[in-house]
């Protein structure tokens, strides 16, 4: 499977501005948010992922839904005449915004459902999802091969619990074999069971493509940060480790699309430490970050 990108505007500054300790943007996974006289628009890829088919809609006699006349918390700029409803924790969502976070979080690895608001830390179970995102058989095929994988020993369907390990147990191995029998959730081949696998196995040719991105992704030329030479142009948030890319035009400290969090593009500090010892268009005092060798795992609790 591909790494999936997240294109993104870098933040909105001035060298005057103040950055709070966590340098988080506006909540929600996409946000307009002014600073000064410019606005900026971040745009995760995975917007347009459920619109190339025709648009999904609640159907506004089902009774057991919960609808409300607030935004789409998922997509905050599209505002349709479609219906918005209440997920379990709260949010309103369409049908449309509901089904493309899904599939974002399934292409990037992801085995949970979690909501995509900040702060938000509700996992919305399969069947909620089925139910709030409509679905259609062609959709449940997608989802259910990107959550579920034939083991390669006995063929039976296993569901990885943790996406941050690449380590999957197969409990009908494991019985028959008398003993733990584990696979690589990336190569499909049996790994050495008990050890967490965070970006490939001991195996010949397991290989993890996001790593590979970040190590052969050509070097940035910014537009107007004066000094940095040698940064690499697409860089994994040091937070949650979506792989992001700046377009390398005004200062050098992004948004992560997917946390929420600013931090330098350079560097890898964040934002508010950057400023310490650095402005928003000069080199960092600690110099460009090497090349990353592993993708940060994201921590919510």
């Amino acid at each position: 499977m591909g790494c999936v990108l997240s294109t993104l505007l870098p933040c909105c500054c001035s060298d005057s501005d103040e950055d709070d300790d966590e340098g988080t943007a506006p909540s929600g996974p996409r946000g307009n948010y002014t600073a000064g006289q410019q606005r900026v628009t971040i745009q995760p890829r995975y917007q347009n992922a459920g619109r190339q088919q025709q648009e999904k809609c609640y159907d506004p006699k089902d009774s057991t839904l919960r609808f409300v006349n607030r935004k789409d918390e998922l997509d905050c700029e599209l505002q349709t005449l479609t219906f918005r409803a209440l997920m379990s924790c709260g949010h309103a969502v369409t049908p449309m915004s509901l089904s493309a976070w899904c599939r974002r979080l399934l292409d990037k690895g992801a085995c949970k459902f979690i909501c995509g608001m900040h702060g938000c830390n509700v996992e919305w179970p399969y069947e909620e999802v089925c139910k709030m995102a409509l679905l259609t058989p062609s959709e449940r095929e997608y989802f259910e091969k990107k959550m579920f994988l034939n083991c390669p020993g006995c063929k039976s369907l296993v569901m990885r619990e943790d996406h941050t390990d690449m380590s999957v147990q197969c409990t009908v191995c494991t019985e028959n074999k008398g003993r733990t029998y584990a696979f690589c959730w990336q190569c499909l081949r049996e790994c050495e069971a008990g050890i967490q696998l965070r970006d490939r196995c001991e195996n010949d040719g397991c290989e993890n493509t996001q790593l590979t991105t970040l190590r052969i992704c050509p070097d940035i030329t910014f537009r107007d940060v004066r000094g940095v030479t040698g940064c690499p142009s697409i860089r994994a948030c040091p937070k949650c480790g979506e792989l992001v890319e700046h377009d390398n035009t005004n200062c050098k400290n992004i948004v992560c699309p997917r946390c929420k969090v600013e931090f330098c593009f350079v560097c890898l500090k964040r934002t508010v430490h950057c400023l310490k010892t650095s402005k928003h268009y000069i080199q960092c005092s600690s110099g460009v970050a090497p090349r990353q060798t592993s993708i940060p795992a994201w921590n919510r609790k």
